[in-house]
Order: C-alpha cells, then sequence, then structure tokens
C-alpha cells in the first residue's frame, strides 16, 4: 500500500489511515511487511472503540510506532480508509513499556467532510463528556491489557500539529516510512 503524505499539501489538516472502525470490538493494526491489516484482538463483550482508530502515514511518535489518531467519522469506515482531517487537538498520555514510561499520545481529529462535527475547531469545542469518554475508553482498553495508561490531559490543534511535525521529523531521521506494528 502506498502510503500518503502526512499534510494535505497547503493545509494543517492530515490524512489518517483508519485501523480500526467505530463501533468494531476487533482490534487491527496494518502491518508492513504483509502489506495487510490483521486481526490483533477481540475486546470483551459490551466495549467497542468509539470512533474510527488508526494512524498518520509517515511518523513516529515517541512509542516507536507511527502517531494514533482518533477520527470523529458520521459513520464507521473500514480497516485501510484513507481519511482528510482537520486536526482538533491531541490527549497527552504516558503508558509504561518494558517497564520504561512512555508517551503515548492520541490524536483527536474530524472527517473534512463531517456533517455532525463540522463545527468543531478544537478539542474544546466538542460536546460536554466526549473527550472524557474517549479517555475512559482507553484506560478501559488498556486496563484489559493490563498496561498502565495515565492521561496527562489535552491541547488544542496548535499543540498536536507541532507534535505532528516532530514524528515527521522523527520518521525522517530514521529512515522509516513512518508504518511500524501499532499494539495500542
Amino acid at each position: 500500500m502506498k502510503l500518503p503524505q502526512p499534510f494535505i499539501e497547503g493545509t494543517n489538516h492530515i490524512n489518517a489511515i483508519v485501523e480500526t472502525p467505530k463501533s468494531s470490538r476487533n482490534k487491527y493494526a496494518y502491518d508492513e511487511e504483509t502489506d495487510m491489516f490483521q486481526l490483533k484482538r477481540a475486546l470483551p463483550a459490551g466495549m467497542v472503540f468509539p470512533f474510527d482508530f488508526g494512524f498518520i502515514p509517515s511518523t513516529i511518535a515517541d512509542d516507536g510506532d507511527p502517531m494514533d489518531i482518533l477520527v470523529l467519522t458520521d459513520a464507521p469506515t473500514f480497516p485501510g480508509c484513507l481519511v482528510k482531517c482537520k486536526v482538533l487537538g491531541i490527549i497527552k498520555v504516558e503508558q509504561e513499556e518494558d517497564g520504561e514510561k512512555v508517551r503515548n499520545d492520541r490524536v483527536v481529529a474530524v472527517q473534512l467532510e463531517s456533517r455532525m462535527y463540522s463545527s468543531a475547531r478544537n478539542i474544546d469545542d466538542l460536546p460536554d463528556g466526549l473527550v472524557k469518554e474517549i479517555v475512559n475508553f482507553f484506560a478501559s482498553y488498556n486496563q484489559v491489557s493490563e498496561d498502565v495508561f495515565n492521561p496527562l490531559g489535552n491541547d488544542g490543534p496548535d499543540v498536536a500539529i507541532e507534535l505532528i511535525h516532530h514524528s515527521i521529523k522523527k520518521a525522517v531521521g530514521s529512515g522509516n516510512s513512518g508504518v511500524a506494528e501499532n499494539p495500542s
């Protein structure tokens, strides 16, 4: 699969690749070696992804994986779907991997042609309680896996875009295409 650039040329809008669609109990991850989407695990009964979840191509986050993104869509998409997005902000997270604390932030964005969230410009524009529900989902998701999950707060689009630029530089510096196994 030929991956697009992270940013849509001439804008602060980004491309996202969906791995796991909204309402899915199954967690999928893109596997660069096979160029396929792999079933990673099934969530417990009653637990589903609240929105489309995936990665920003050609990025490497602090955890060594492509930068995670949660895309607010009006309806579920499918694994491998390219979604053009407006960045709303970032949920800052610290997790433990191999006994070490590492940042594993989640960019929050909205599909460009959204009917439901088109007026949102910032993570703070989302309906009351929605960001808290998203954080609670990831806390529960990590608790099931017995992983440590420590939310550190949220920031708006400027901070998120700055972190995306940082992750692009990291990917370029590593010579990596920005696709690695994405277990989270």
